[in-house]
């Protein structure tokens, strides 16, 4: 085992490989607060990708009802019983990733494969509601809801420090050096399904047709042409940012970088179980509804403060702006600014490619259309 700093952990870590960075990280933000879950996403990527024989139960992107749902069912829950409990002080985590919690003479990493009946059931546990029953009368009093449930979309993580590459025996996983896209090579690949036993977020699947494993590919086609992926392109609610997550082991944050900017310098977007080790680079802004406990699990120690950003969204431009920029434009957006209540979203060449207001501004009609000799009800 090597060791390599994880920045999300506040620690270096054991890691089957030496550490190896890419030039640029794509990377992307969802902000659970507006998911809808209406699948869009989910068809967008499934008759994009994987809409062939063999493939009917695969979706690479797919979104989730917590705290009961999950697609394998309850991938986290198996996980994280295996690598037991841990603590958080200072941003530091004291516990052992799914890396360290393995016994290093039989095994790389603890994990857990799915069996087939686990895979059945993309939507299970949807809109079911955590903490008790609604009975009638009953209403919310509080920022947290007693009784809660949240949409949570999932792509692959295209981890830093990628389960699924350090698991396969066959080294037929790699993580390209570009932009960071985790990719498994189909023409290595036997189908021993140890990626899929040995990633902790369920995104690797087998395809039995064809004895290989597949997952996510990040959409690299349309990232190489400077293109957001079909999830985020599609997504109807805006819920999704995408673009190139600086490694704070190469360099500072950029406060123009849209994603260094919610992840660094505000830090509203938080990574998903991060205490499992693999440093993924999707990140969550998290649902300001929620108990603070079951916050605190799955996105990490800094929950709160994310929170209380993300509510006072409204009093600062520059990041209600930059939540404005979500899903405005088909192109990555690698740069931003705010000026004037105004968003500006640049591409990588620096060109402007979406301009969006912080807010709407209200169009007045007269209640009596001339022209068409009808009253209006609704004039604003």
């Amino acid at each position: 085992m090597a060791k390599v700093f994880n920045w999300q952990l506040g620690r270096e870590m054991n890691y089957p490989y030496k550490d190896a960075r890419p030039k640029k990280q794509v990377a992307w933000v969802f902000d659970t607060n507006k998911c809808i879950a209406c699948q869009t996403c989910s068809i967008a990527c499934k008759t994009t990708w994987s809409s062939g024989r063999g493939q009917e139960y695969m979706f690479w992107n797919n979104v989730e009802t917590k705290p009961y749902g999950g697609y394998p069912k309850a991938w986290d829950l198996n996980v994280l019983n295996k690598i037991g409990p841990g603590t958080w002080k200072d941003g530091i985590y004291d516990g052992k990733t799914i890396f360290e919690a393995a016994d290093q003479r039989n095994e790389k990493m603890v994990g857990y494969r799915p069996g087939d009946e686990e895979w059945n059931h993309p939507n299970i546990g949807e809109d079911v509601i955590g903490g008790g029953e609604m009975p009638q009368g009953a209403h919310i009093e509080s920022d947290t809801h007693p009784m809660w449930f949240f949409y949570m979309p999932r792509i692959c993580n295209h981890c830093t420090h990628p389960a699924c590459l350090a698991a396969c025996p066959r080294k037929a996983i790699y993580k390209r050096e570009e932009d960071g896209i985790v990719l498994i090579d189909q023409s290595r690949c036997r189908g021993y399904r140890e990626c899929v036993k040995g990633c902790p977020y369920g995104k690797p699947m087998f395809r039995a047709n064809h004895e290989v494993s597949e997952k996510c590919i990040g959409c690299y086609p349309k990232i190489e042409q400077g293109k957001q992926t079909q999830c985020v392109e599609q997504c109807i609610g805006k819920i999704r940012g995408q673009g190139f997550v600086t490694d704070p082991k190469k360099g500072k944050p950029d406060p123009s970088n849209p994603i260094d900017y919610l992840v660094h310098i505000r830090k509203i977007a938080l990574p998903l179980y991060p205490q499992f080790g693999t440093g993924p680079n999707v990140y969550y802004i998290p649902p300001i509804h929620v108990p603070a406990d079951y916050l605190h699990q799955a996105f990490g120690p800094g929950v709160q403060d994310a929170i209380d950003a993300y509510r006072a969204a409204p009093e600062d431009d520059t990041l209600a702006g930059l939540l404005q920029l979500f899903g405005s434009a088909p192109d990555i957006m690698e740069t931003f600014k705010v000026k004037k209540k105004i968003a500006y979203g640049y591409n990588g060449k620096g060109k402007k490619v979406a301009e969006v207001p912080i807010t709407e501004p209200p169009q007045l009609r007269k209640a009596y259309d001339k022209k068409r000799d009808v009253y209006r009800l609704d004039v604003t």
